[in-house]
């Protein structure tokens, strides 16, 4: 095990690692950490790639039942990388790439078997919050919230959102949610049917984790073929929904509204 590994998730025995994820083993549970926390856990083009790629590791694991996924440091993730905003407005093959690595991600995500359990132990914002919303059963801490931010960035919600949230909630509760952005406190996630537990942050993992457990415990085919069945709702939505999204986030980049907020951003963060 490596000295300089910053998954706060130590003890556990340490399997396939990608460079910004940790995957860690707990018997027949799988945790799987986000681990660029200087960062945020933004979706770098590097951290997407990574992200796609360990749920094929999943898939060929078996001995896995059930995966609990998080984020290192103080959140969960920031969603997408600000520094990539100038980069995918200029660089079309660059943008066409971002964007099918967010197909992958979508269809991953639902079609990886075993169950995922999410713990956001911080902000799950933009694609983290969609990545929040592909997961299975969702534990948030106290103090963490969701929020997806593509419109006020100017984005479309195409990436996913459009997908979950409408599946999860009522619709015009992903309208008022996705066309402003506007956080998500834990206990409104619950409310809403974002997540399913509150918990607070000092235990987050460790009932989570027992949480997957219990899942790996009950008979596999009978968990996964199950899980398929009712994502076949999520597929649908895809089917309906995010072709005709990543199309229309593919048009946003060359909006003048985009290249403003890309501006701010990055005027913010110096």
């Amino acid at each position: 095990m490596s000295a300089n590994l910053r998954s706060p998730l130590m003890g556990r025995v340490e399997l396939y690692r990608q460079p910004s994820i940790d995957v860690r083993s707990d018997g027949a549970v799988r945790i799987v950490t986000l681990n660029e926390p200087d960062a945020l856990n933004a979706f770098t083009e590097d951290l997407h790639e990574q992200f796609v790629d360990v749920w094929a590791d999943v898939e060929r694991d078996s001995e896995c039942r059930a995966v609990v996924l998080t984020g290192a440091g103080r959140a969960f993730s920031a969603g997408g990388s600000y520094e990539d905003f100038e980069h995918r407005r200029v660089d079309l093959a660059a943008r066409r790439y971002s964007l099918r690595l967010a197909r992958r991600l979508v269809d991953e995500m639902i079609e990886v078997a075993v169950p995922v359990v999410a713990a956001v132990n911080g902000p799950a914002v933009g694609l983290g919050c969609t990545v929040v919303t592909l997961c299975d059963i969702v534990f948030i801490a106290e103090t963490a919230f969701l929020s997806d931010t593509h419109v006020a960035v100017a984005l479309v919600a195409g990436d996913g959102g459009a997908v979950t949230w409408p599946a999860h909630t009522s619709l015009l509760r992903a309208k008022q949610y996705l066309l402003t952005g506007d956080r998500l406190a834990a206990t409104e996630a619950v409310d809403l049917g974002l997540a399913n537990f509150v918990v607070p942050g000092d235990r987050l993992i460790e009932e989570a984790t027992a949480y997957a457990h219990r899942l790996a415990a009950l008979p596999p085919q009978a968990v996964q073929e199950t899980k398929a069945l009712l994502n076949q709702h999520l597929r649908a939505n895809a089917v309906r929904a995010l072709g005709l999204g990543l199309a229309t986030e593919y048009q946003s980049h060359e909006q003048p509204e985009y290249r403003e907020a890309g501006e701010r951003l990055r005027t913010r963060d110096r």
